[in-house]
This record gives C-alpha cells, structure tokens and sequence, in this order.
C-alpha cells in the first residue's frame, strides 16, 4: 500500500517547527495516557504504525519515563512531523520515524527485534483491510511473548455499531470503498487469534472510540 496517498481526515495545524498538531490527538491523548496507566503499558520498546502527527509518542513518552517509542509511517509528511516531535523532545527515548507499510510481510529494520508493544491510533479505518491483516501478522510475529498491540479508534461489535460510527463508515466509503469501520469481533478478533493474540477488555472512549488491547501469548 505504500503507493497509495495517505490522507489526513482533519485539518493538521502547522506549529511553525516542523510539528504538526491534529485536534483529535488534543481530544484524545489523556483518555489513552490513562488507558496505557491503567493497563500496565508504562514501559519498554513501543513501535508506532501509522505514527500521523507524532503527538502521541511525544506525550506518552513526556508521561512515562520507562517508554522508547519508534515513530513510523508510509507518508513521508507525516515522518516529517514526526521527526520534529523527536528533535524538541527533552529526552532520547523517540526513535525513526521509519517508512513502514503495514500491509508488508517485512517491516525492514524493525524485524528480528522483539517489540513489547505495538500501538497504532485511527489507522484501521482509513486504509484498506490489508494494511489491519499486515497489522495483525506483524504484532504476532515481533511483539514478545505477553506484549501487547494497541490499537484506539470506532469499531463496531459484534455487527452493532452506533449510529454516528454507522454514518462515519459510509462518509469514509464515499471517499474510498476499501475504508471504513470495522467490526472488532467479527473482522480483527479471528485474525488476532490466529497470530496468538488474545483479546484484552475493550474500553470505552470518547466520541464512540475504543482502546482495544490484545496480548500475544
């Protein structure tokens, strides 16, 4: 997929450094700083897929100290961002940005090591399904035994979805038909499952997101 155009859904501020702000990370930061507290992700090797911006990976790194996050993305705008976020860091612990596509089977340099977390925010929705299937054979295939991917966005459950994640969905497939929401359970659950990653709690975010966390066996 790295051929194709990535695409912001929302405006991006230009901080006037080489950062970019999206103001769905200013809505969401804090419920997943939280999330990540509550659920013990507080340290180790994180890889980003489909780093965006790069606000998350500054901010939860400035949270929790124990944290080496590796930025990476396939939009080389967005590894800009990214590698201005990592140059105003006060710490060292920001690493890449690194150009990664998801739907690949070889993730480059990032192979052969053994990640303890794997987060990737608002991807699984704007992208083709095969960017989620690469997802989920990359996080079962690098991430330690008991690691964890993380992944925040809507998603519908069981084949129920709220009606604005519904009308969102269909805005997204107006735009592209390979995007829109995904059903947790029925669309990621069984892939998950057969890469030995187990379903965590699922928790509920604002604005009808989730914080949905597997745990590779």
């Amino acid at each position: 997929m790295a051929d194709e155009k990535p695409v912001a859904l929302e405006p991006r501020e230009d901080g006037g450094d080489g950062r970019r702000y999206a103001p769905s990370t200013a809505r969401n930061r804090e419920p997943v700083r939280d999330v990540f507290a509550a659920q013990g992700l507080t340290s180790g090797q994180v890889l980003e897929i489909a780093s965006g911006t790069g606000e998350h990976g500054a901010f939860l790194t400035d949270a929790f100290p124990e944290l080496h996050w590796t930025y990476s993305d396939i939009d080389p705008a967005g590894r800009i961002s990214q590698q201005a976020w990592r140059g105003a860091a006060e710490h060292d612990r920001l690493s890449g940005p690194l150009a990664i596509d998801a739907s690949s089977d070889n993730w480059g340099e990032v192979e052969g090591k053994a990640w303890d977390l794997i987060v990737s925010v608002n991807m699984v929705h704007i992208s083709p399904f095969a960017a989620t299937e690469g997802l989920l054979r990359g996080a079962g295939r690098l991430l330690k035994p008991g690691g964890h991917l993380f992944l925040y966005g809507p998603y519908a459950r069981n084949g129920d979805i709220a009606p604005s994640n519904a009308a969102f969905s269909e805005n997204l497939q107006s735009r592209d038909p390979a995007w829109g929401v995904r059903d947790l359970d029925l669309d990621l659950v069984p892939l998950a499952s057969r890469e030995g990653l187990r379903l965590k709690p699922v928790i509920q975010m604002p604005s009808n997101n989730l914080s949905v966390l597997f745990r590779r066996s």
